[in-house]
């Protein structure tokens, strides 16, 4: 190594006692709980982290850190991720977020934490914002100008400015105009919601990005029912009885069936005489149209009409009747699989 001089870094002061403390406390809880949640707090009020905090520290411990501290901390416990993908996630100013259970409600419990604030001039609505109709402690002046500019039903009552009629002043993705700022908080609205967000959470070892955690709860619910009763039928249809809910799906289209047959044979039994009866009459009925003129000529009456909106009316009270019992055996309760959601 001709003209290549090696040197080797030798740190000249020992590492702080605070810093050793930090790294050993972290590590003790990385290896205590194998959930953690990588909060972003960057650009986040102190006063909405303290919010978090407070709402939330009975239930999970939480620790606000640098990047090279965690790092060593999550070597010290065993978990490497690599240098790449953790200089990714912990880019900023970071808070970890500890616990055990489920990572997805635990994601969605920490951001649902929010402090309502009121809105500055450009700023992005995310929600949909409302003046509500209704008395305000305003009094005519300027202002008015600024109600006619947002297009807001107003009067004036007793020397102050009533709101006329609920007016939606802002869409999602809207930017808050100077006017519409000072009016809100004239108003008292505070429409704004600040929270922290979740970069990732790591979950026995195994990463969950930001975008994965965001889960559609209702959509995924709603999924689940349709393959439920998809497999029900399914198994009802090759007759698994060992699945509950096909059992019963079986034995109420096997009473279905049967109740169909007695009426076409004519067998009467308890639960079946209706069903007999309202065959007969059916039957009766298309034998009289099927003679025509002849029907009179033999003897033979039409049984009494019923009037026609009675009959509309039972036939879709039977339609209904049908349609819930269908409902019901079909129906799948799996409201557990979401439960906290």
């Amino acid at each position: 190594m001709s003209g290549v001089e090696a040197r080797v870094y030798r740190r000249e002061k020992p590492i702080p006692e605070w810093k050793v403390r930090v790294v050993e406390e972290l590590a003790q809880l990385f290896r205590k709980y194998p959930v953690v949640a990588i909060v972003d707090v960057s650009s986040t009020p102190t006063f909405v982290v303290q919010r978090v905090r407070k709402a939330l520290w009975r239930k999970y411990p939480m620790k606000v850190a640098k990047k090279r501290l965690i790092i060593r901390a999550m070597k010290k416990a065993g978990l490497d991720l690599g240098e790449d993908l953790l200089d990714e996630l912990l880019t900023g100013q970071i808070m970890l977020v500890f616990g055990s259970g489920n990572p997805f409600k635990m994601a969605k419990e920490i951001e649902s934490v929010k402090v309502s604030m009121p809105a500055k001039p450009g700023e992005v609505a995310e929600t949909e914002i409302r003046i509500p109709e209704g008395m305000t402690k305003l009094r005519p002046g300027p202002i008015l100008s600024v109600l006619g500019k947002l297009r807001i039903p107003y009067q004036v009552r007793g020397g102050q400015v009533y709101i006329a009629k609920e007016t939606v002043v802002a869409k999602p993705g809207d930017v808050i105009s100077e006017e519409l700022a000072g009016l809100l908080m004239a108003l008292g609205i505070r429409p704004i919601e600040k929270g922290v967000r979740v970069k990732a959470v790591l979950d026995g070892g195994a990463l969950i990005r930001e975008e994965d955690l965001r889960v559609d709860i209702e959509s995924l619910r709603s999924d689940f029912i349709d393959a439920a009763k998809l497999a029900i039928g399914f198994a009802a249809e090759i007759g698994y009885v060992a699945v509950p809910e096909a059992l019963q799906l079986m034995v109420a289209r096997a009473e279905s069936a049967a109740r169909a047959l007695a009426a076409e044979a004519g067998f009467v039994a308890p639960g079946t005489a209706e069903d007999v009866i309202a065959s007969a009459l059916a039957a009766e009925a298309a034998l009289i149209a099927a003679l025509g003129p002849k029907a009179a000529e033999l003897g033979i009456e039409a049984p009494a009409q019923q009037p026609a909106a009675e009959a509309e009316e039972e036939k879709e009270e039977a339609k209904e009747e049908k349609e819930e019992g269908k409902e019901e055996e079909e129906g799948v309760d799996l409201g557990g699989l979401f439960e906290g959601f």
